[in-house]
């Protein structure tokens, strides 16, 4: 059987689908689930601490990737060690996770026996599919790989169907954050994703402020900030709750801002991308969601902030 170490949480998740979750021999040190991977020695280290607001860690992570640093270290020496047949990484996005480039140079430099090494690069939801069935291939199921792909479409597409309003004037605008401060609007999968719920993606561009904010004025925001669950967004967002640009947006003044586990589900390109689809059709038509399905993702998975109390008049 071989032996897998996967660097990226996505990864993770796809090579645990394929059945393949017993012979991951490592890990990276944000891989977290399914439970229980925790247990796989972790083999890499953010190279800056990831306390402080979120424009501190976008600072220092700049200031690395300026540098031409990378933002990870690898524990070459315990990779070695490991033996692994089959290195899972990426080459989408410097800041998520290790860079080929640094796995790279490990394998050339120190580890032995030739391990092959494989990139992901999901930049939109068919890539995700690609890439799932790319590690299949791999791992030698490719049949596992078509399923897994197969059992994601049917989910995604019974969700879409119930919540996809018939005219578009019922599809709200929506602007989903991947980052906080500074704003930076979530591409990649997430404008189909919104599309498959039942919205119209606005504010889309990478990196932004809030008078762009301003300028869409969505009827929903949707926060999915990376590496972030609940409550380290909760706490991250106070900055955007004392501003007045931000409490003048219609969505903020009606109550329909929502916060998500984007660490969990829409950070992470893999099959959890349909939980991912269940939890913004929960947000944006809720009523068809609950009369088809007997599930929900609130509290566990997305909070509504509340719409801001009317100024006193005293």
């Amino acid at each position: 059987m071989p032996r897998i170490v996967s660097l990226i949480p996505s990864a993770t998740e796809i090579v645990v689908a394929l059945g393949h979750g017993d012979d991951l021999v490592g890990r990276s040190h944000e891989c977290d689930h399914p439970p229980g991977v925790e247990a796989l020695p972790a083999l890499t280290a953010p190279k800056v601490p990831l306390e402080g607001s979120s424009r501190e860690i976008d600072d220092r992570v700049r200031t690395l990737l300026d540098e031409a640093m990378s933002v990870y270290d690898v524990d070459v020496e315990r990779l070695s060690d490991l033996r692994p047949d089959l290195i899972l990484t990426q080459s989408q996005c410097e800041v998520c996770a290790v860079s080929l480039s640094t796995v790279e140079q490990a394998v050339a430099d120190r580890i032995e026996g030739n391990p092959a090494v494989m990139a992901l690069e999901p930049r939109s939801l068919a890539d995700v599919r690609s890439d799932i069935r790319r590690v299949a291939v791999a791992l030698g199921c490719p049949d596992r790989g078509d399923r897994c792909v197969q059992q994601m479409r049917t989910h995604m597409r019974a969700v879409s169907r119930v919540v996809a309003p018939a005219h578009s004037s019922d599809r709200p605008t929506v602007a989903a954050l991947e980052w906080i401060d500074p704003l930076m609007g979530a591409g990649g999968w997430v404008p189909t994703l919104l599309e498959a719920a039942g919205g119209t993606p606005v504010f889309t561009r990478r990196r932004a402020d809030l008078d762009a904010l301003h300028d869409a004025d969505p009827d929903r925001i949707v926060v999915m900030a990376c590496g972030f669950g609940l409550s380290r967004t909760d706490a991250e967002m106070d900055g955007l709750r004392t501003d007045p640009r931000w409490t003048a947006l219609r969505a903020v003044q009606t109550g329909h801002v929502y916060r998500t586990d984007g660490n969990h589900f829409f950070n992470r390109p893999g099959p959890r991308l349909a939980t991912s689809l269940d939890i913004l059709a929960e947000i944006l038509h809720p009523d068809r969601f609950h009369a088809a399905f007997d599930r929900s993702h609130r509290k566990t998975a997305w909070r509504r902030d509340p719409a801001p109390a009317p100024a006193s008049t005293r």
